[in-house]
């Protein structure tokens, strides 16, 4: 059976995808101290606990996807909790994935893990290659990863002084620079505005177009001196102005939205009932997409007053979390990357209906530049880069949100 995964079986399928051996780790690096996972123990009960369960309605052997590999802090434990589990490890970071196979090969779980070399929005292309029709967990740990945030050379953080590249994968094209020279003022304003709900994106992005004329804006110094010098020092909130402009460029760089838009659907594609999506989110704009997208399956698709419900329009997902999980004041003095954390997780309790999974593999495509949908790509502007109906079912009247206990 395809889904009883033995590493032997899917070597060859995943050979293309293994971490580039050029990307070679550095042995000097102490990884555990790099990569302090957010909300680890919640994390691990909520993919771990309903493994088996899952996996007996499918007959193979439990399957994990960490859609977001990075340094493996939360694979780990996954695969030290249950020692029947294989997992699927996808990064578009050759050296984080490097990195991450190296710590789970010293861990003793190299023959229940497969590292992959993508982007998260071809999970469907991947399991494909690899043979895999159904899976019992996915998880999304999202934005940046601590070996990205950390390293000061990638430009990703605005305290120190980087060339400003920002790209996840380095072998794409298109860089944070380049955006910064090509854009007009029009669209770096709408990216400012919209992914980094910037106050001040028009004179942000007018400034720029300005600026650029005498000398290209090509550091991270550069972008935090101009933004510093534009938005008025009254109306600034604490910390450093240009926070939500870096968050901005980094998200149309890599074109983290669309892909988080079109990963959702395939994963929830790929559940085998009993099997969970867990998602950690790190700003609004992400935490509205996962919400949104859990919505459609918890809620009913059908108008209000229909005497009988049809099964078709009945929700398909369990809400695990009740509302979102939140870091509490110890986990946050120990980790403050976790203080925006919310963590969402849903449970597949039903087949998914074919009218909603065609709903959802038309989401999963998203548009194309020409407006034409493509499977496996992300939903992106021409030439740019990377880059809930119904009414509320019984259980789900209203949404709460708790903060765990640790």
């Amino acid at each position: 059976m395809t889904d009883d995964i033995e590493n032997r079986d899917i070597a060859g399928a995943a050979a293309s995808s293994a971490p580039d051996p050029s990307a070679a780790p550095d042995d000097s690096l102490d990884l555990a101290s790099i990569h302090q996972p957010v909300l680890l123990d919640d994390c691990v009960d909520l993919v771990t606990s309903n493994l088996a369960a899952s996996a007996a309605t499918h007959g193979g052997t439990p399957v994990i996807v960490d859609c977001t590999l990075g340094l493996a802090g939360h694979s780990s434990a996954f695969l030290a909790a249950n020692p029947d589990a294989r997992l699927i490890g996808i990064d578009r970071d050759a050296e984080a994935l490097a990195l991450a196979t190296r710590r789970l090969e010293q861990a003793g779980f190299a023959d229940r893990f497969t590292p992959v070399h993508a982007a998260f929005d071809e999970l469907g292309a991947v399991l494909e290659r690899l043979g895999i029709h159904q899976v019992d967990a996915v998880f999304m740990d999202l934005g940046l990863s601590s070996l990205q945030i950390d390293e000061t050379d990638r430009g990703f953080s605005y305290s120190h002084d980087a060339p400003l590249d920002m790209r996840m994968d380095p072998s794409q094209p298109t860089t944070a620079a380049d955006i910064l020279a090509t854009y007009d003022a029009a669209d770096l304003r709408r990216i400012f505005k919209e992914y980094g709900e910037e106050r001040f994106a028009g004179p942000i992005a007018q400034r720029i177009v300005r600026e650029r004329q005498e000398a290209p804006i090509v550091t991270s110094a550069q972008l935090n001196d101009l933004v510093d010098r534009t938005v008025p020092r009254a109306h600034r909130a604490s910390g450093n102005p240009a926070k939500r402009v870096f968050q901005a460029l980094r998200i149309e760089v890599n074109g983290e939205l669309d892909k988080l838009a079109s990963t959702l659907p395939q994963a929830a594609l790929r559940l085998a009932v009993g099997g969970r999506l867990v998602v950690e989110s790190y700003h609004s704009l992400e935490d509205r997409t996962v919400k949104r997208f859990m919505a459609k399956g918890l809620t009913i698709d059908a108008p209000a007053g229909l005497p009988v419900v049809p099964d078709d329009a009945q929700p398909f997902f369990h809400d695990v979390t009740h509302g979102a999980i939140k870091a509490d004041d110890s986990e946050i003095a120990s980790n403050p990357r976790s203080a925006s954390v919310r963590l969402r997780a849903v449970e597949l309790i039903r087949p998914i209906p074919a009218s909603r999974r065609r709903e959802l593999a038309d989401d999963a495509a998203g548009p194309g530049a020409d407006g034409t949908r493509t499977p496996g790509t992300a939903r992106r502007r021409a030439g740019r880069p990377g880059g809930g109906h119904g009414r509320s079912a019984g259980h789900r009247t209203q949404h709460h949100e708790r903060t765990t206990g640790r």
